[in-house]
């Protein structure tokens, strides 16, 4: 029954193929796509995969409503709800492949942010002064991280859970506490 239902459902969502084909983010958006199906371990194409990720995902649909935004996304949104305590602000550069774990109450309001994010709930990146953060390429960002004013975060980097960041991060780091502080670097352990 409850596949019955799903299928049904999609047929709802078909209105999102149009989005999709259309968007000028088409390539962040598959890239999107191909990292929720290795995270979820899902095969499938890519078009298959968005409809079912848009069907189970509020997250996902928040993603996917950003990189799409448009009247019809708006309309879209009415009946395929995206995920609202999940914000993205729209000045926001976003790369692509970004994955979620459960953004309840998440905040992404960078100057940019790199391709492979990933965030998980609780997570505020924000600005002070109007000065925003940078985020880099393959950053990771714990429950209740938060990053925050004119700062950097390096490539390859993990925010660990409830950090607050206030200064520079290098590449290939891992930083913990408040304020937070690099416990690793290049994969070796650092003195604190």
């Amino acid at each position: 029954m409850r596949s019955l239902l799903l299928s049904v459902y999609k047929i709802f969502l078909l209105p999102h193929i149009l989005l999709y084909k259309r968007s000028n983010n088409k390539s962040d958006i598959d890239k999107d796509i191909d990292r929720w199906a290795l995270a979820k371990n899902m095969k499938g194409g890519n078009v298959s995969l968005l409809l079912t990720f848009l069907a189970y995902s509020p997250d996902f649909r928040s993603i996917f409503y950003f990189r799409t935004r448009s009247l019809l996304s708006h309309v879209l949104n009415i009946y395929c709800r995206k995920e609202k305590y999940f914000r993205i602000d729209i000045n926001t550069k976003l790369g692509g492949g970004v994955l979620t774990g459960h953004p309840y109450s998440t905040i992404l309001n960078a100057n940019s942010i790199g391709e492979n994010f990933y965030v998980n709930h609780l997570v505020t990146i924000g600005e002070i002064d109007g000065k925003k953060p940078t985020i880099g390429d393959n950053v990771s960002v714990n429950t209740g991280a938060i990053i925050i004013g004119d700062i950097n975060v390096g490539n390859n980097s993990i925010i660990g859970a409830g950090a607050v960041v206030v200064k520079d991060v290098p590449d290939n780091s891992v930083v913990v506490g408040n304020p937070a502080r690099v416990i690793k670097k290049d994969g070796k352990r650092v003195r604190v």
